[in-house]
């Protein structure tokens, strides 16, 4: 199912991208129908790691979602084991894909290619519009003011021909024209109807007249027939014209052929960098004399060799010459310069040509191999995916799965541009997405096998909660059945007793020293005292059956946690105590936390009088 709905995704992109290829053309629907036919065959390597991503969302997040994932692992099985069959599974589906990409799609992506490109060049449906020029027949031009669309009459006609060039334009205006196509579909027949021809006219023309006037002709007519070459039958391109393109054929290769291509166009290479090699050492400045024979060597090139000889400098011997041997000597080596300049310009042109030939099929080449480790991969990714959201159905599995595929999409799309265009290594290139996507499915399948919270949306809002200090909210409903009736005198009770904890503690710790901020353990133990005994008074309110008493209950604040960055009384915290900078820095940050424990524990005494008075009442 996810296959189908991920290859019909993949369709509907190809089909708004080439939807102009194929409109207004009047194509049959077998052609069309063939059209759509090879594209989803061509469209499976993308479509099927997708649907595999997909389907392993849906099938563990289900499994989550309705607690069945746990109680397979209450049984003692692990998560691993649990996707044993299925990695088996996904297995064979890469098996199978690979031998898709290395027999079948080379041979359907010719078929695809020779039509698509048989499309693209079949010409248009003729529907000449009216009041606007029509320019889709080549050298012609026709206005149409009406058209009369029970007929097909065209009225008041206009057709500039431009066929025989601008110089040689024709124009006929008429009152109406109808409009036919020859029997074999490869001529356009117009017959007009009361109408005029003009038509320049510069045989025999004197230089005169070229420059100020351009004699024409005028022909009036009752009734005119022209025929207009327009070729309306739909011709398709042989497969062999790919198969024999040297810059396109890698389409339909399989891998042994392309290993084959690739080491003959890298061979051709090797040697033409060894001739382009020869001729700039040959041609470079001054080192032509190394070519030279000894015996043919003049008397300047062979004292070179002695170094006790001073050889005059090629400056000197420029400078010796007379201004026109000087300009004719620098207008050679100019033009020597330019010409092999030229030469491995044009050199390197042809190699560009065949490396980025090469490049592409070393694209083909890794994708043979890169599409089934990515249906791999996706499953690692989408099983313990599924099982860490649990959340199964077609809604979040969908969202989760695009925008994975969105991000491999990108990277897959820009390691095979830099690919082909040499940018990076071919290896690198056509697995930089999988390269990428590995560490993911294996981080993804260790958190889930350790049943991570890591995907927990609570997980989360408690992190920002504490991060940009959003208060917590208590919240006690009233409970439909109480196992343990609330003892209200002991509560009170022990709610005096939190009361006076609570009013010596700020008395001794709420104005601490430098020294005893870093020392003092006591602050930190009588605080966590408080906050317990506050947190099993109210556990035993929770199950008071009195909605005043519940709702004073959560009113009560949470205090926070964590007093100080770090434990007093330890070693690292005597070193910041000392290391005066840092420690001055961290004393001013924990100001506001103990102010608002200060307020908050005023806040709980107060709450503690009026829940004795609700409580005992």
């Amino acid at each position: 199912m996810t296959f189908v709905i991920c290859l019909f995704l993949v369709l509907m992109q190809f089909l708004w991208k080439h939807v102009e290829d194929m409109v207004g053309k009047g194509l049959g629907l077998d052609v069309i129908g063939e059209m759509f036919f090879y594209a989803a065959l061509n469209l499976i390597p993308l479509a099927l790691p997708l649907s595999i991503l997909l389907a392993s969302l849906m099938v563990f997040g289900n499994l989550g979602e309705n607690l069945e994932l746990l109680a397979i692992k209450s049984a003692g099985i692990p998560l691993l084991k649990t996707m044993k069959p299925l990695i088996v599974l996904v297995f064979f589906i890469s098996i199978g894909a690979f031998f898709f990409q290395n027999n079948s799609l080379p041979i359907i992506q010719t078929k695809f290619y020779s039509l698509l490109i048989s499309i693209r060049q079949a010409s248009p449906e003729l529907d000449i519009p009216e009041q606007v020029f029509y320019k889709e027949i080549d050298g012609y031009n026709l206005y149409v003011e009406r058209k009369d669309q029970k007929t097909g009459v065209l009225h008041d006609v206009m057709i500039y021909d431009i066929a025989s060039g601008f110089n040689n334009m024709r124009v006929i205006v008429c009152d109406s024209a109808e409009m036919g196509m020859s029997e074999d579909k490869t001529m356009l027949i117009f017959t007009m109807y009361s109408g005029q021809q003009f038509q320049n006219s510069n045989q025999g023309a004197s230089s005169r007249y070229d420059q100020d006037f351009v004699p024409y002709s005028r022909e009036n007519f009752t009734k005119k027939t022209m025929l207009i070459p327009y070729d309306a039958n739909f011709s398709r391109m042989g497969e062999e014209v790919i198969e024999g393109s040297s810059t396109s054929n890698y389409v339909s290769k399989n891998l042994s052929e392309l290993t084959v291509s690739i080491d003959s166009m890298e061979h051709l290479m090797d040697s033409v960098n060894i001739v382009d090699r020869t001729m700039m050492k040959n041609y470079s400045y001054l080192t032509f004399r190394n070519s030279y024979p000894n015996e043919k060597k003049d008397s300047i090139i062979r004292s070179n060799v002695n170094s006790d000889i001073m050889v005059p400098s090629p400056d000197t011997l420029l400078v010796s010459k007379k201004l026109e041997e000087q300009s004719s000597i620098l207008q050679n080596a100019s033009m020597k310069a330019e010409n092999n300049s030229n030469e491995f310009l044009f050199r390197s042109l042809n190699k560009t040509t065949t490396q980025k030939t090469i490049n592409r099929h070393w694209v083909e080449w890794h994708r043979k191999f890169t599409m089934p480790f990515t249906c791999l991969i996706f499953f690692f990714i989408g099983a313990p995916l599924g099982s860490i959201v649990r959340k199964g159905g077609l809604g979040t599995p969908i969202v989760i799965s695009v925008i994975l595929f969105i991000i491999y999409y990108i990277l897959d799309n820009v390691g095979y541009k830099m690919t082909r265009d040499g940018v990076w290594a071919h290896w690198f290139g056509m697995w930089f997405s999988s390269l990428l996507l590995l560490p993911v499915g294996v981080f993804l399948t260790y958190k889930a096998m350790n049943d991570s919270v890591i995907l927990n949306l609570d997980t989360y809002s408690n992190f920002f909660k504490r991060f940009f200090f959003i208060r917590e909210k208590r919240k006690y409903p009233l409970k439909s059945v109480i196992i343990e009736q609330p003892q209200y005198n002991e509560i009170a009770l022990s709610l005096r007793e939190l009361s006076e904890d609570i009013n010596l503690f700020l008395e001794d710790k709420t104005t601490l020293s430098y020294r005893k901020y870093w020392t003092d353990i006591t602050c930190d133990k009588e605080y966590f005292s408080i906050k317990t005994k506050l947190e099993i008074i109210l556990n035993k309110v929770s199950n008071s059956i009195k909605p005043d008493v519940l709702s004073k209950a959560e009113e009560y604040p949470v205090l926070i946690n964590n007093v100080r960055v770090f434990k007093t009384g330890t070693t690292f915290a005597k070193t910041c105590m000392y290391f005066f900078p840092v420690g001055i820095i961290f004393r001013l940050l924990s100001v506001p936390f103990e102010l608002r424990i200060k307020k908050d524990l005023k806040t709980i005494m107060r709450l503690n009088s009026e829940l004795i008075m609700l409580a005992t009442a």
